[in-house]
């Protein structure tokens, strides 16, 4: 069975498998209790359930990962979304005295979207995706990871493949959970260059000097331009294509290479000319920086972030590890060692990692089985470690067991903290 062989029809069949053998609830545990340094943080965060025909359950909390195992086992959830930390257990909200129960705190989160490039690819639209496109979530992953990290300073950031047609990033530093819905606000806002909707022709418009953060983003952005832009998408190519990138340059340069693209054919030599009359027409004005080259590489390849997503500590966002319902792929952790190798499409399914587990185990027998039957719950846990390593999701959960020691250091440099203070007093 391939990974393109997954029917939607099977998924009631196969989540329950999945839930009961193959979803990493010990790292899932580990990573969203944040090594228990703060008392109630894992009780207290609220999950949602999409069931089988939309049924949506929001306001679920666990006081521990078996009971958090139980409920997903018993539930089946085809989706599991991921929301705050509260002030009270989300399962008990409506207990709450009216005005108490607030969201305290959460990752810092980012949502990019392949359907908001619709206006900038050719290849594909709406859901569908192609290796063509998906160069766009790299470049978007590139830049993003930089500045969070260099310009912000995090360093504990888990990005996740949506299953779909997205990338989904969870800032995990102690700092970015504790920020506030204006400081996330003001991150995202800085992160953000593409603006306006349909109605904007010119989306991106830089100022003199280039802002540091957008040089160091236009570095990424001209290591991928050419081959993706002007080879893959040929947006010089058609009529249409070119209309639209002329649309976004001064009436003089506009006229003078309609001309030019009359006798020239070649894409590439069209950029290079572009280029030249945009340096040309900068050199001989008085008027200072004019980067219409370079606005141009960044509308049609810099980040689109749906800020919304970002601003909001109560906002919910996929949970890594869920199963995105059409496609059945499993929302898995990116290795960004390996990040311009990685194709959504090598993505397992449900299907495929099911029948990969169901084929060990009829390769091994049923003899371990009977050993495990001695002590019930360390036999659950023993196997399934055993079983995700049968199977196509062990690499990506190798990617998270690595994130999650990278984590642990910091949760045990908080916990010295915290004992040196009570020394104290």
């Amino acid at each position: 069975m391939t990974s393109s062989d997954y029917d939607p029809a099977c998924l009631p069949d196969l989540l329950p498998l999945y839930y009961r053998r193959l979803f990493p609830f010990p790292q899932y545990y580990r990573w969203l209790s944040y090594g228990g340094v703060s008392k109630n943080y894992f009780h207290n965060r609220e999950f949602s359930f999409t069931l089988k025909d939309d049924i949506y359950v929001r306001y679920q909390s666990f006081s521990t990962q078996n009971e958090l195992e139980k409920e997903m086992q018993k539930m089946v959830p085809y989706k599991i979304d991921i929301g705050a930390v509260y002030s009270h257990r989300p399962s008990q909200h409506n207990t709450v005295k009216s005005g108490t129960f607030q969201a305290l705190e959460k990752e810092l989160v980012f949502d990019i979207d392949m359907t908001d490039y619709d206006d900038v690819r050719g290849c594909c639209s709406a859901a569908d995706i192609c290796s063509k496109c998906w160069t766009l979530m790299t470049i978007a992953i590139r830049i993003l990871d930089r500045a969070l990290r260099d310009d912000f300073g995090f360093q504990h950031l888990l990005w996740v493949y949506s299953g779909r047609r997205g990338v989904h990033c969870w800032v995990c530093d102690d700092a970015a959970r504790k920020l506030s819905v204006a400081a996330r606000s003001a991150v995202a806002e800085y992160l953000s260059l593409v603006k306006g909707g349909e109605d904007t022709v010119r989306k991106v418009i830089l100022s003199d000097p280039i802002h540091p953060f957008i040089s160091q983003s236009l570095a990424v952005v001209e290591r991928y331009f050419p081959q993706y832009a002007i080879v893959g998408q040929d947006i010089l190519g058609s009529k249409e294509s070119i209309e639209k990138v002329l649309g976004l340059l001064p009436d003089d340069i506009r006229k003078e290479l309609t001309d030019f693209y009359q006798s020239e054919k070649n894409p590439m030599k069209r950029w290079d000319r572009l280029c030249a009359l945009v340096e040309h027409r900068k050199s001989s004005s008085k008027k200072g920086g004019q980067y219409f080259d370079k606005e141009i590489m960044l509308q049609y390849c810099y980040p689109r972030l749906d800020v919304n997503v970002s601003k909001g500590v109560n906002h919910l966002l996929k949970s890594p590890f869920s199963v995105h319902p059409k496609t059945g792929r499993i929302s898995v952790p990116i290795d960004l060692k390996e990040l311009d190798t990685f194709d959504p499409f090598d993505v397992p399914t449900i299907s495929l990692i099911c029948e990969e587990l169901e084929r060990s185990k009829a390769d091994d027998g049923e003899e371990d089985e009977m050993k495990d039957k001695e002590n019930e719950q360390d036999a659950g846990e023993r196997r399934r470690i055993r079983d995700y390593k049968r199977t196509s999701l062990a690499k990506y959960i190798r990617v998270f067991d690595r994130f999650l020691d990278t984590l642990a250091r910091s949760w045990k440099g908080e916990m010295l903290k915290q004992s040196d203070l009570q020394k104290e007093f």
